[in-house]
């Protein structure tokens, strides 16, 4: 059994993978803005916690004595909160990966797992879905670039710390049910470019990472079966 922080544990994803870890018998925190909107999320094995994924000093008093920190973070809850945010910090993402590194590499904990987004995966021409207007809308573009700038700073940093992003497909099921398998990609979506995945399955591949890392200081798709 291991011990697992999870930040961004109010988001879809992020319940999704505190279900997937509980479930298996992990002792999980759960790390959110706002613990007093989030308690249904409180179980046996899980601890809820308030917590700042940007900042150093919780992300290094968090992760101390956890064997593995789960990042599933975003500053909106969905499309429609981002599209009324109005203002988007464009280095919300570098700081997050700056606070996460540092403050695991304090705490000494070296395995991370991050959720990416699919919109910086390239298409069959080698371009970013982020740059192609007819299939990313421009709205969202400023929250693209600033989850690109995040992996960009992920690769580029020298680190102790073993990470990994999981980039799922554009279409994230909440209702499907956990099957228990999926498939791992590249840098480039799948060749049908219509690849799905339950938030579920996404859980599973976290998970598995965290109890089996089988990739290291990467980023990988993962899609269904």
């Amino acid at each position: 059994m291991s011990s697992i922080a999870i930040f961004g544990a109010g988001g879809r994803a992020g319940r999704a993978i505190t279900a997937e870890a509980r479930d298996r018998g992990h002792r999980v925190t759960a790390v959110v803005r706002n613990p007093r909107t989030t308690s249904d999320i409180t179980a046996d094995g899980i601890s809820v916690v308030q917590g700042d994924v940007t900042d150093l000093r919780s992300t290094s008093s968090i992760a101390r004595g956890h064997d593995a920190v789960v990042s599933a973070v975003s500053p909106a809850s969905g499309p429609e909160a981002l599209a009324a945010l109005g203002h988007l910090d464009d280095q919300f993402f570098v700081n997050a990966v700056d606070a996460l590194l540092h403050g695991m590499t304090i705490a000494g904990v070296h395995r991370l797992v991050l959720i990416g987004l699919f919109a910086n995966l390239q298409d069959e021409h080698g371009r970013l879905i982020l740059d192609d207007p007819a299939s990313f809308p421009s709205h969202l573009r400023p929250f693209a670039l600033s989850h690109t700038a995040g992996l960009d700073r992920l690769s580029a940093v020298d680190t102790t710390v073993d990470w990994l992003m999981l980039t799922p497909p554009a279409m994230l099921d909440a209702a499907a049910p956990r099957r228990g398998r999926y498939q791992f990609g590249g840098n480039a979506v799948t060749p049908s470019g219509s690849a799905t995945l339950s938030y579920a399955d996404l859980a599973v591949a976290v998970i598995d990472e965290i109890e089996t890392p089988r990739h290291h200081r990467t980023r990988v798709s993962v899609f269904d079966c």
